[in-house]
């Protein structure tokens, strides 16, 4: 039936892909972005929305896609989103606004994430910036961390003509954006350095190579220098292990150091100073987006992958649309299977790791089946590397040194979900500061809410 499926997006041959860096998805042209945009159904209560964790008009941006009115387009979604052009391209859009579609009850939903990108594309290649606020208000706010969470609070909150200044602890900003998410994903220069610059048209400054907790205090942004509020957005950046034996091996590496050192240091390229271990046999540990990105990198850089889950398919945490290129890039999946030990060679230097075999019993407290082991099913493979991807939590370096910051037995800190509000008067938080590892786009809602908590807050003082 017409309209039922969607245009097919175009991506790189998994051959050709899996010797390169450059992005896997090609995007929509204009005309297969105003093809597919003629599928909405521009309904009169749009589930979409709802859908979707910074509320975007959706159905209005698409409307002026059909009509082929783009600068239009980004105005609306700018209205809603900071970040167009990276959430077209990471956001889980099948559980969120596609999950929503109409479309998708009897058909295939509309690709509201490839047009998103396609607008947001057409604005930077055309030069278009969102509109900034016509003047200051006269008070200052402070950021902690330029990642999805603090580029929108600081963006929310200069459109409402607040005096905002990021503060960043590594050498360049974008957070995760930078260092976590490869570049055939997330391209650097072209999409996050322009969504940044973006951000900073709207007024905002950012200052990077600032570690809070170190360099200055939270209480000090309040007391020495005049902030009247301060936004936490620092991510969740400290990686946790197994505790298995052999994990002290050179060549095990946490998802975190393995991609930074890629994605931030440029480790891939011959010419940077910022060499990794480029195992020849890698072993992923782990099922989710982070576990996929660090595989496929570990691919491009020349190795065999193994991604180890102890868990089935259907209950891999990552996006569909990861795990299908991962398999068709040529990464092995052994799935229902836990690594025991690390096994190290005389020189300290991985060799391999010993495997359980897992089965499925009951659901846990969550609703997920319980992985249980199989006694007697323990077999070595052969790897120069592994990679542990299982989760990060916040570096309680903030925590630690904020005078009256609530925090839980996890290190996050504690917040309302509706204005971010934390146990610190004037002190907000969002993102996975506070919800421990989660996607861009929930950080992204948690730095939109916080905008409007502080915004409320300061339009009482």
């Amino acid at each position: 039936m017409e309209g039922m499926t969607r245009v097919p997006v175009r991506e790189q041959d998994p051959k050709v892909r899996a010797t390169n860096f450059e992005e896997v998805c090609l995007g929509y042209n204009e005309e297969e972005a105003v093809e597919e945009a003629k599928r909405c159904l521009n309904c009169k209560n749009p589930l979409c929305v709802q859908g979707c964790p910074v509320s975007i008009n959706i159905p209005a941006f698409i409307q002026q896609v059909k009509e082929r009115n783009f600068e239009e387009a980004y105005q609306i979604i700018s209205e809603s989103s900071a970040l167009p052009a990276v959430c077209g391209r990471v956001c889980p859009q099948e559980s969120q606004c596609e999950g929503k579609c109409i479309r998708g009850i009897k058909g295939e939903p509309v690709s509201i994430g490839k047009l998103e990108r396609f607008v947001a594309d057409w604005a930077r290649e055309n030069g278009i910036k969102p509109k900034k606020a016509e003047k200051l208000n006269g008070h200052k706010v402070a950021v902690i961390g330029s990642g999805p969470a603090g580029l929108t609070c600081a963006g929310d909150l200069a459109k409402l003509g607040y005096e905002v200044t990021i503060f960043e602890a590594l050498h360049e900003a974008g957070g995760v954006l930078s260092y976590g998410i490869p570049e055939f994903r997330l391209p650097k220069t072209k999409v996050v350095s322009a969504e940044v610059e973006n951000v900073k048209s709207l007024g905002v400054k950012i200052e990077t190579n600032v570690v809070i907790g170190k360099s200055t205090t939270i209480d000090q942004l309040i007391e020495d220098e005049g902030f009247e509020a301060v936004f936490i957005g620092s991510g969740a950046g400290l990686p946790r292990f197994m505790g298995i034996p052999g994990e002290q091996a050179n060549g095990v590496f946490s998802a975190n150091e393995f991609l930074t050192r890629n994605n931030l240091m440029k480790a891939f390229m011959d010419g940077y100073d910022t060499p990794i271990s480029r195992g020849k046999k890698v072993v992923v540990v782990g099922g989710g987006n982070v576990a996929m990105d660090a595989a496929r990198t570990a691919l491009r850089l020349g190795a065999e992958v193994h991604v180890v889950y102890r868990r089935g398919e259907a209950e891999l945490p990552a996006r569909v649309e990861e795990v299908h290129h991962a398999k068709e890039e040529g990464i092995i999946f052994d799935l229902l299977q836990n690594p025991t030990e690390i096994l190290v060679d005389d020189n300290g230097w991985v060799k391999g790791i010993r495997i359980i075999k897992m089965e499925l019993g009951e659901p846990d407290e969550s609703g997920r089946r319980s992985p249980v082991e199989i006694p007697g099913s323990e077999y070595e493979i052969e790897a120069d590397t592994v990679i542990m991807s299982l989760g990060t939590s916040p570096n309680p370096l903030i925590s630690s040194t904020t005078k009256g910051l609530e925090t839980n037995r996890r290190k996050c800190i504690v917040a309302t979900e509706d204005t971010g509000a934390t146990s610190k008067e004037g002190v907000y938080a969002g993102g996975d500061a506070v919800t421990g590892a989660a996607t861009v786009i929930l950080a992204m809602g948690a730095g939109k809410a916080a905008a409007k908590g502080i915004d409320a807050y300061l339009s009482t003082k």
